[in-house]
């Protein structure tokens, strides 16, 4: 089915599960795997797929906020709250679809299944033209037995998602649907009489349950990913004040630092290593001292906003490393507050931060105690390919 034969087609990510089976503390589909949570790359995977016009989430109502911090900065309609079970979340995203308008073609998808190649999508859009819907299938492979009994296995499939369908058809059946909970669209469209065919799947489609699913989930982007380096450097002059902010912590100091913003010189420099690593300029080019609304502001903005643009690009920061040249203070004492702060901020455990201090034995511009300096290097895994 060519582009212009399939119509509107509405992508419809199910996405309101618990995920009570996968060990994880919290929904399994914002667990981040590659830098960013598997609901975003299953984002990526149908913004990448040229025949889908919209993608429309549903979410369980107590999510919002791991939702909205999941997919900033992707192109997303208005979320759906979904119900109880998979079956009334789908319906409520069909109802969603039809109330602002409809569509040509459905694509409902899984969010705990992160990997959607794009030629799966188009056997299933091809599939549609002599069917109502179309399921992507497995063979089975392995012996199965239920009670020590050998099961024939022959004409057995393991089902996927994206599921498609002519809209219409499938909004109808469940609509009249009545039985008890299905175990995926495809049954509720045989129910109503649909004809549903199947087309070859993929092992990338694999849905993330287990726990050991998300470490062949992480192992498989990182097989695909560069490592990428970037330096940055700072420099900031003492002046009027009584503390200074260094990597995210405030020190008691008898002068404070000069700066449009809070001059935090540790946390400027690296963030100019954070972007330089993802080539994405430096952090005037972000935040220019032209601009008034940048007057005073915190640096760890200008830090998580790094952080984001990796994690936007399906990034994973491995390391970063700051050093911090002065003579004054000391930093000795605020180190392990400092590396925990940058942490935080950056979404990565302790040990990928380390902060550093030296001096320049009363050398120049810092040995005269004129102001601190600070260079910073970061390292970061960006994907060869994006889906």
């Amino acid at each position: 089915m060519n582009r212009d034969s399939t119509g509107r087609v509405v992508a419809l990510l199910v996405a309101a599960g618990r995920g009570a089976r996968s060990g994880l503390n919290g929904p399994k589909q914002y667990h981040r795997i590659g830098g960013r949570a598997v609901l975003a790359h299953a984002v990526a995977g149908l913004e990448a797929s040229s025949v889908v016009d919209t993608i429309i989430p549903v979410i369980h109502p107590d999510d919002i906020e791991l939702y909205e911090r999941a997919t900033a900065g992707q192109s997303l309609a208005a979320a759906v709250h979904g119900g109880a079970t998979r079956r009334e979340s789908v319906l409520a995203g069909l109802e969603a679809i039809a109330a602002s308008g409809g569509a040509d073609v459905v694509l409902i998808h899984d969010a705990a299944r992160p990997f959607i190649p794009g030629e799966v999508v188009a056997r299933l859009l091809q599939a549609l033209r002599a069917s109502d819907g179309a399921i992507p299938v497995l063979p089975v492979v392995d012996t199965i037995i239920r009670d020590g009994v050998n099961i024939d296995r022959a004409g057995l499939t393991r089902v996927q998602t994206p599921q498609a369908f002519r809209f219409d058809s499938i909004l109808a059946a469940h609509r009249a649907w009545t039985g008890s909970e299905p175990t995926d669209d495809a049954e509720v469209a045989r129910a109503a009489g649909l004809r549903v065919a199947e087309v070859a799947g993929d092992e990338m489609l694999k849905k993330l349950t287990a726990p050991d699913d998300f470490g062949w989930a992480e192992r498989t982007i990182t097989a695909a990913m560069t490592t990428r380096t970037g330096m940055g450097f700072d420099v900031h002059a003492f002046g009027e004040g009584a503390s200074v902010w260094l990597c995210g912590v405030e020190i008691p100091h008898s002068r404070g630092l000069v700066g449009h913003s809070d001059a935090d010189v540790g946390l400027h420099a690296l963030t100019d290593a954070l972007l330089g690593a993802v080539g994405e300029g430096d952090i005037g080019t972000h935040f220019p001292p032209s601009e008034p609304r940048w007057k005073g502001a915190a640096s760890h903005l200008f830090a998580e906003h790094a952080r984001d643009l990796i994690g936007a690009r399906g990034g994973v920061i491995d390391h970063v490393d700051v050093t911090l040249i002065c003579e004054e203070p000391k930093v000795g004492p605020h180190r392990a507050a400092m590396r925990a702060r940058v942490a935080g901020m950056l979404q990565v455990d302790p040990h990928r931060v380390s902060i550093k201090a030296t001096t320049t034995e009363r050398l120049g511009f810092t040995g005269r105690r004129e102001g601190i300096a600070a260079q910073a290097i970061a390292t970061i895994r960006l994907p060869d390919k994006l889906e």
